[in-house]
């Protein structure tokens, strides 16, 4: 299995809707710590990895899809930040020589299948703002163990970089109301060597993201294709 970025710009092409139901975009990744050497740096990485992906796409969809400008703001915050902890993340995994997985696990995909349903909806922001509260609380907790439990320093140290960022997401969407704070800007976000540029990344950023078609019964593409999946449900709409 090749490392991730180095087929981002190429590993999918949007699905067929074809009416026939897909399976979710994964690839099964090497077993923990089959090249760092220890199962709790390898792991946080491949996690943090499908995190980043998923607040990516739900950012993207919620900027569209939202209707009060708290959430779209906190959307945006979240792409933003994810883009660049990605991008270290990705660097880091590289330089480790940690393979990636190809997208968001399949209950990640689940979630935000169900929240692109609610479109255009209030549901659709309250469910949003639950699933990022859920979501940064288990990321926060993933953090704090790699934190007390990894080996590898550099990926401690990205965890102990990402964890305010985490927690400022966190304090925007806790208990499922939103509060956008003027969408700050964190302090940190880059750690170790392997910063690189969001605005330079932003495109390479892998956000394939196979969810269930919500008007036609195949499959749409997320991420990238997310411009073509709200075309679609606006003409299942007329």
């Amino acid at each position: 299995m090749t490392r991730t970025h180095r087929w981002a710009a190429t590993a999918f092409t949007c699905l067929a809707l074809t009416g026939i139901a897909a399976g979710p975009a994964l690839a099964t990744a090497p077993a923990d710590g089959a090249t760092t050497g220890h199962p709790t740096d390898a792991g946080f990485l491949r996690a943090s990895h499908q995190g980043n992906l998923t607040e990516i796409a739900a950012g993207k969809d919620a900027q569209k899809n939202a209707t009060t400008a708290c959430v779209k703001n906190v959307a945006k915050v979240l792409v933003r930040d994810h883009t660049k902890l990605d991008a270290d993340t990705r660097a880091l995994a590289d330089k480790q020589g940690v393979d990636l997985p190809v997208a968001p696990s399949k209950e990640q995909q689940d979630t935000l299948a169900a929240i692109m349903a609610k479109a255009g909806t209030k549901a659709y922001d309250t469910a949003w703002l639950n699933a990022q509260a859920a979501a940064h609380e288990k990321t926060l907790a993933r953090i704090d163990n790699q934190i007390a439990n990894g080996k590898n320093a550099e990926v401690t140290a990205a965890a102990k970089a990402a964890r305010p960022v985490v927690a400022m997401h966190l304090d925007m969407v806790r208990g499922g109301e939103c509060r956008d704070h003027g969408a700050a800007k964190p302090k940190r976000i880059h750690a170790g060597n392997g910063g690189q540029a969001a605005t330079s990344l932003a495109a390479d950023v892998p956000v394939v993201l196979a969810v269930p078609a919500l008007a036609v019964g195949g499959v749409l593409v997320a991420g990238g294709a997310f411009w073509a999946a709200s075309r679609i449900r606006r003409n299942d709409n007329r």
